[in-house]
C-alpha cells in the first residue's frame, strides 16, 4: 500500500494546498500555468512544501514530455541521455518538454555546466527542486536563466485543511471515523511540513488496535506515539545559516530572550558548541565592542569553557555569554573603523610610510633618513606627543568615530584632551 502522503498528493492546481503567492488566482507562476507556456524556474523551499508536486501538476496540466532525475544519483551521463530524449521529443512538439531535477543542488558544477546550453537554446524547460538557497547552490550561469519562486512552509489553516482531507477522503482512512480532537501537537510537530503532517496522521492511526470503531486523535496521542521532537536542523543547510543569523540579531537586538531561543535551537539540533562559541567572540567584537570590551573577554572564556568541560554541561557558559551580550550595551565602531580603513587603502594603494616612522636596522637607513625625527612617546609627560601617523597624502582622516554610549565617550573625551592640549 502506497503511504498515505503519496495517496493524497494532489493532481491539479484545486487540490493543490498553500503557495498561494505564487500558484493562487492572479500569482505569477498559475498564470504562466493558464497560458500554456511556462520558462525554466527554480522552486526553493523547505521540505514538505508541494515543490514535487507542482512540477507533476504543471507536467500534467500543459500535457508536455516529462522526464525527471534525482541529483542525489544521477550523473553527467544521465543528464545528456535525457537531454538527447528531450530533443528528440521537442521535435515533434512545438513547446520543449520539462525536466524536473529533484535536489538539484546537490549537482556539481560540471552537472549543471551540461544543462545550460539546453537550457538556454529551450531543448528542455528545466523546473529545479531545492531546499537550499540557490544563490550558493546554483551556478550563476544556470541560475540567470531561471526564476526563483520561493516556497513557504505550510501555515495552520493550510496543514488543517490536508489533515481533514486526509481523514475524510483518503480511501482508508475515511472508513475508520477519525477525528482531531486536539490539534496542537500535530500542527507543531509537523512543523509546516505536509509530508511530516501526513505520516503522523498515518503512524497514530496505524498504531490503534485493529478494528477499533472511531479515533480521536488527540496531543498525548501523537506525542506518545512520536516519542519526541527530532528537531528539524540541517547543520550544512539552510537552516544552520537562517538560524544562527536570527542568533546574532537577537543579540545584536538587545532581546536575550530571543537569543536563549535560537541558542536551544542550535542547540537541540546538534549544532557545533565551538561554531556557537566562535559566532559569540564574533558578535562581541563586532556588535559590543569598545561599549564593553569585558564582552570580548566573558566570549573568550566561554569558548575555553566548552573546551574544557564538554557537552552537555558547555551550554551553560554559552548561555551565559549570550545573555551577557545581548544585555551589553552596543557599539560597532571598531567594526565600522576597519572598514572605512580598508575601503581608503582600496582607494590609495600602497601609500609611504612616512621616513620618521620607519624601522631603521641597517647604517644605510639611518643614513636616509629612515627612523630621524621619530619622537618616543614615553619620552613626554603623560606618555604622548603630537606627532603625524599617518602617511602625507591621506594626514588627518578619521577613521573611528566614537558612539554614544558612556565607554566611548570617554574614550573620545580623552583623545580630544590630549590632542588638542599637545598643539
Amino acid at each position: 500500500m502506497e503511504p498515505l502522503a503519496e495517496r493524497l498528493r494532489p493532481k491539479s492546481l484545486e487540490e493543490y494546498v498553500g503557495q498561494k503567492h505564487i500558484v493562487g488566482p492572479g500569482a505569477p507562476l498559475r498564470g504562466m500555468i493558464e497560458h500554456g507556456h511556462i520558462s525554466s524556474f527554480i522552486l526553493w523551499g523547505p521540505p514538505g512544501t508541494g515543490k514535487t508536486t507542482l512540477a507533476n501538476i504543471i507536467a500534467s496540466k500543459l500535457e508536455l514530455p516529462f522526464f525527471t532525475l534525482s541529483a542525489i544519483s544521477a550523473g553527467v551521463k544521465d543528464v545528456r541521455d535525457i537531454l538527447d530524449n528531450a530533443r528528440k521529443s521537442h521535435f515533434f512538439n512545438s513547446d520543449s518538454p520539462i525536466l524536473f531535477i529533484d535536489e538539484i543542488h546537490r549537482f556539481n558544477k560540471s552537472q549543471q555546466d551540461s544543462l545550460l546550453q539546453a537550457v538556454e537554446t529551450g531543448v528542455i524547460t528545466l523546473i529545479g527542486a531545492t531546499t537550499e538557497n540557490p544563490s550558493f547552490e546554483i551556478i550563476r550561469p544556470l541560475l540567470s536563466r531561471c526564476q526563483v519562486y520561493i516556497l513557504e512552509s505550510l501555515g495552520k489553516d493550510d496543514l488543517l485543511e490536508l489533515a481533514n482531507r486526509a481523514i475524510t477522503q483518503d480511501v482508508y482512512l475515511k472508513e475508520r471515523n477519525i477525528k482531531l480532537a486536539q490539534t496542537t501537537a500535530l500542527l507543531r510537530y509537523s512543523g509546516g511540513d505536509a509530508r511530516k503532517l501526513l505520516n503522523i496522521i498515518e503512524l497514530v492511526a496505524n498504531n490503534q488496535e485493529p478494528g477499533t470503531a472511531s479515533l480521536e486523535i488527540s496531543d498525548n496521542m501523537v506525542v506518545k506515539c512520536l516519542q519526541g521532537n527530532p528537531a528539524a536542523y540541517d547543520k550544512d543547510g539552510e537552516m544552520h545559516y537562517d538560524i544562527i543569523s536570527a542568533f546574532i540579531k537577537s543579540i545584536r537586538g538587545s532581546d536575550p530572550d530571543a537569543a536563549l531561543y535560537w541558542l536551544a535551537r542550535m542547540i537541540e539540533g546538534g549544532e557545533d558548541p565551538m561554531f556557537i562559541a566562535r559566532r559569540l567572540i564574533i558578535s562581541a567584537s563586532e556588535d559590543i565592542g569598545l561599549a564593553n570590551p569585558n564582552a570580548m573577554l566573558l566570549a573568550n572564556a566561554a569558548a575555553d569553557a566548552v573546551m574544557k568541560i564538554g557537552w552537555p554541561e558547555g551550554r551553560i557558559p554559552l548561555a551565559e555569554a549570550t545573555v551577557y551580550l545581548a544585555t551589553s550595551p552596543k557599539s560597532n565602531s571598531a567594526y565600522l573603523g576597519i572598514n572605512s580603513a580598508i575601503e581608503k587603502v582600496k582607494e590609495t594603494g600602497n601609500l609611504p610610510v612616512p621616513l620618521h616612522l620607519r624601522n631603521a636596522p641597517t647604517n644605510l637607513m639611518k643614513d636616509l633618513g629612515y627612523g630621524a625625527d621619530y619622537k618616543y612617546a614615553h619620552d613626554y609627560q603623560g606618555n604622548f606627543v603630537i606627532q603625524q601617523y599617518l602617511p602625507d597624502d591621506i594626514k588627518g582622516t578619521t577613521f573611528w568615530k566614537a558612539q554614544h554610549n558612556e565607554s566611548e565617550e570617554r574614550i573620545k573625551l580623552r583623545m580630544d584632551t590630549i590632542w588638542k592640549k599637545g598643539k
